[in-house]
């Protein structure tokens, strides 16, 4: 089992923005000391939900900052990104970190995003698939040409080539790539294409549990190998809170996160203006509560045991920052390695 923590860097209310992203770098630093696989960087633009608008930047001072733990984004918006661009970085912190760098890609939302940034909401609606196997196929091949509705130009080589080992990298494929997916729709893209799915926090054990059952089998339809599938490497991403009692966890959470969800839901903007339901924020907290590892050691090691048993999934990219508390924060990553892992071992 592969337990690493998933880092939004939320701006919790009566914070400065810079606040989050000095916590980012300590808890990234934390978490290598607490002997964590991976820290996962969330991307949000104009929000307090999250004040990092470049995932794949911060994953490169992260990286500068460790020497030993995996760095993903979760995710790199790919409608607002250039696809080859994007390929570019991609292979560059792969060369240079010697294949620690993990580049996850989603969707994003119908956010006003689009129109700042020039794509246009077809980007959102219709173009994720072409820009999608653009970027990997800039990610895999030796030179590039584009035909396509949105992107079209002649052949380029590709430099640096993601492929190429560097002296401290032990595989030659390139940075591993794994899809965001939170509809049946977006799951078989990622299947036919044999990528791995970052799935939400928002979603259950079952939900999960149908969503790596539909992959497997459009993955097998599509004529992957059905070793490659059964070894897919799907990330959970979840909550945790680790307290000497599962009261005390909740409440940490329950003090802090509504406060946050009703700051950073709240800003988001449509493209087009128009209105949109938003979760409750306290019902919310609860159900993630409810569904991932809150309260003492013994039990969050017992509910991700269990996840990884109903889902199959054994990758984990926990939030560890729900207190809102850069200390507390720091201790929750502590004790998920101190306490969590050896109980999972």
């Amino acid at each position: 089992m592969r337990v690493g923590t998933f880092v939004l860097a939320a701006q919790f209310p009566g914070q400065a923005q810079a606040e989050p992203l000095h916590r980012a770098i300590r808890t990234t630093e934390a978490a290598e000391r607490a002997g964590l696989d991976a820290v996962w960087l969330a991307e949000h633009h104009f929000v307090p939900y999250g004040v990092c608008p470049s995932a794949i930047t911060l994953a490169g001072v992260l990286l500068g900052r460790t020497s030993r733990i995996g760095v993903g984004t979760a995710v790199s918006v790919l409608p607002t990104a250039h696809p080859v661009a994007l390929g570019e970085q991609s292979a560059l912190l792969h060369l240079v970190s010697g294949g620690r760098f993990t580049l996850g890609v989603g969707r994003g939302g119908p956010w006003v995003d689009l129109e700042v940034f020039g794509a246009g909401i077809a980007a959102y609606e219709s173009g994720f698939p072409e820009s999608l196997d653009l970027l990997m196929r800039w990610l895999r091949e030796p030179a590039v040409a584009a035909d396509g509705p949105r992107y079209a130009f002649p052949e380029v080589p590709v430099v640096p080539r993601p492929d190429e080992p560097g002296p401290d990298a032990d595989d030659d494929g390139g940075p591993p790539v794994v899809v965001a997916c939170t509809s049946p729709g977006s799951v078989r893209l990622a299947a036919e294409r044999g990528l791995p799915m970052l799935l939400g926090m928002h979603a259950g054990d079952e939900e999960k549990a149908e969503m790596v059952g539909l992959w497997r089998s459009c993955a097998l339809a599509a004529g992957h190998r059905p070793d490659a599938v059964a070894t897919a490497g799907h990330v959970s991403v979840g909550v945790v809170q680790i307290e000497d009692s599962r009261t005390d966890a909740a409440e940490t959470l329950l003090k802090a996160m509504p406060g946050w969800f009703q700051q950073g839901l709240a800003a988001h903007r449509t493209y087009d203006g128009s209105p949109r339901t938003m979760r409750d924020p306290v019902g919310y907290t609860e159900l993630l509560c409810s569904l991932h590892p809150v309260g003492p050691p013994r039990l969050c090691a017992d509910r991700l045991a269990a996840t990884a048993e109903r889902t199959g999934i054994t990758r984990f990219a926990l939030l560890a920052e729900g207190s809102g508390d850069l200390a507390a924060t720091l201790a929750n990553v502590a004790r998920l390695g101190s306490d969590v892992l050896p109980e999972l071992a």
